[in-house]
């Protein structure tokens, strides 16, 4: 953008620039893009904090009288395992459930990456020296593991870390966070990354205290008690806690109003941070099974569900939010009523993909690009509306107006009525050369001559007969 002072609005707004032409080759255009060198910090970044973190679980605890020898690399092997599928059960949901106006895949790394190694690491320094200053002694080795620091310093301190990344992406990019859907989704890809590393920590010191106490029973059924309660039955907790913060950011991120913008994520972390003392304070002081029982299903398991219920009627919600916005652009003209229904329906959405790719790749691409633009166009005039966005965004409408012009010719907009174009099953038997050349263009077998078969003669004087396979034989021309 030549404007300095348009460019200057933008920023301010923050908007992004106009986009220019892309040159050079694509190792260059990759160098020269922040994108790519953020990625490579980040990723340097998450590993150093792992690194560090194998250090401390795998390093001996001095206590009187001698030491106790910490984790070994082939339980935490093991346990990363059984962590695993825990992990990608949520990366699945929470990437299908970011649906509107998807994050960039580089914001799901960073938000899972953080709360899996930065997180982490952050929580463990800070909740070590909290229980060091208020001087309290758990289990005999670890002082964060005692009762109060459970209580009183973990939920503040991990709600606090796993939830700091999405305050850095609000503030370097928070045109990209336009719905509670976005705040949900980075929050629980970070909160999934943070109960990853915690559950390695936690299943690996199992697997080293029961295969090394006598007087535990089986150590792998001891583990694999631990891991389907932990990985299975209370796997929601800190996707469940974080949400919450999420909630709170993204309530921030679209407000105008500036107490708002302060009271919504603190009101937000308190929510967090509360419902994580109370699953701790359950967990420490309730011991007998019956009534851990009582508690997950009079008051855990609904909660959960109502929490569930939530989240999912966000999404028509936001559906509608769609709709409305983009019809604000079929009163001025710019779309039609068929627009503004076919690419506010997700379902629409998804079969104008599905036909697209049918058509080719160039078809596809085109009904991509389109229906990112409308629903950019659609958050746009939304923010717009509620007063967080400027003029300035009129220039970034029109550029978004001029992509859907472009690509309208080879998208597919509205599928209803269309039929997936795909390939006719009889096409695929001329590739046998058995078959090739006997079928006529109706799918039917031609008759084969017959090479033994004579042909009568023509009789002297009769009407002369034409074959309709030459067309060349025929009555002369006039």
């Amino acid at each position: 953008m030549s404007d300095p002072v348009a460019l200057h609005l933008r920023r301010q707004n923050g908007l992004p620039p106009a986009r220019g032409a892309s040159s050079g080759p694509l190792g260059k255009r990759l160098l020269v893009n922040r994108w790519t060198w953020v990625f490579v910090v980040f990723t340097l970044l998450y590993a150093g904090c792992l690194l560090f973190q194998y250090q401390i679980i795998t390093a001996p605890v001095k206590v009187e009288g001698g030491e106790v020898p910490g984790l070994n690399w082939s339980a935490v092997r093991e346990a990363a395992k059984m962590a695993f599928p825990t992990l990608v059960f949520w990366m699945v949901v929470y990437v299908l459930y970011d649906r509107f106006r998807p994050q960039r895949p580089l914001f799901w790394w960073l938000a899972l990456g953080w709360g899996g190694a930065v997180a982490t690491a952050a929580s463990i320094e800070i909740n070590t020296w909290a229980a060091h200053e208020m001087q309290i002694t758990g289990g005999g080795v670890d002082p964060s593991q005692g009762a109060r620091a459970a209580i009183f310093v973990a939920p503040f301190v991990e709600e606090a870390t796993k939830a700091s990344v999405l305050f850095l992406i609000a503030v370097a990019y928070r045109y990209r966070l336009v719905s509670k859907v976005s705040g949900i989704a980075l929050a629980g890809l970070s909160a999934a990354g943070f109960a990853f590393t915690e559950n390695i920590i936690y299943y690996a010191r199992a697997i080293v205290y029961t295969s090394s106490t006598i007087g535990t029973g089986d150590p792998e059924q001891a583990v694999a008690k631990l891991v389907m309660l932990r990985g299975v039955w209370l796997a929601f907790g800190h996707p469940l806690f974080t949400t919450m913060t999420g909630i709170g950011v993204l309530v921030a991120v679209r407000t105008h109003s500036k107490l708002v913008r302060v009271l919504a994520p603190l009101v937000g972390y308190l929510c967090a941070a509360a419902l994580h003392m109370a699953f701790n304070t359950a967990a420490t002081f309730v011991q007998s099974e019956m009534q851990q029982y009582i508690i997950y299903f009079a008051f855990v398991l609904p909660l959960v569900l109502g929490v569930v219920f939530w989240i999912v009627r966000q999404l028509p919600v936001e559906s509608r939010r769609l709709h409305d916005r983009l019809t604000d652009f079929v009163r001025m003209g710019w779309l039609s009523d068929a627009d503004a229904y076919a690419l506010s329906r997700e379902r629409l959405r998804a079969r104008a993909a599905l036909v697209s790719a049918t058509h080719g790749w160039r078809a596809l691409a085109a009904t991509l690009r389109l229906q990112r633009a409308a629903t950019e166009l659609a958050y746009l005039r939304d923010a717009q509306v509620r007063g967080t966005v400027d003029a300035a965004g009129n220039g970034r409408a029109r550029e978004l107006l001029d992509d859907i012009r472009a690509v309208r010719g080879e998208a597919v907009v509205d599928p209803r009525g269309m039929k997936l174009n795909l390939p006719d099953w009889r096409a695929w038997a001329d590739r046998i050369p058995v078959l090739r050349g006997r079928r006529t263009p109706a799918g039917a077998l031609q008759p084969q001559p017959n090479p033994h078969a004579t042909t009568p003669p023509v009789p002297v004087g009769s009407t002369p007969t034409y074959s309709p396979v030459d067309p060349r034989w025929g009555p002369p021309s006039p």
